[in-house]
């Protein structure tokens, strides 16, 4: 009996050290594999992901521009357009008070031609 427990713990042993050298083997391997093919692969990601970086922030440097060109634009044509209506305006009363000036002349002569 006592030779079956001795054989039990070097079974049990042989089987700890078997289990580590996999462990330890897997564990090389998964670092070799990483330094094959994770970390390019990493690196270009990252590479990526700096140009995308980049070319988002002059994308917002291009919008904000078109953006302040895009108001001042606007506000120009506001400004014209207040101006032309201010001037149409002045100039529609002047000559809508010609017409008053006119037809109340006329009223007035036809006013006095009826009561002589």
């Amino acid at each position: 009996m006592a030779v079956v427990s001795v054989l039990q713990a070097l079974l049990l042993i042989g089987i700890g050290v078997a289990g580590y050298r996999a462990y330890a083997r897997v564990t090389t391997l998964m670092t070799e594999l990483e330094a094959r093919q994770i970390v390019p692969i990493r690196e270009k990601v990252d590479a990526i992901l700096a140009d995308v970086k980049g070319i988002t922030a002059r994308v917002n440097q291009q919008t904000e521009r078109v953006d302040h060109a895009i108001t001042g634009t606007i506000d120009r044509v506001d400004d014209t357009a207040a101006r032309v209506r201010a001037g149409v305006h002045d100039k529609v009363s002047q000559v809508a008070g010609m017409v008053r000036g006119v037809r109340a002349v006329i009223i007035s002569l036809l006013h006095r031609e009826s009561h002589a």
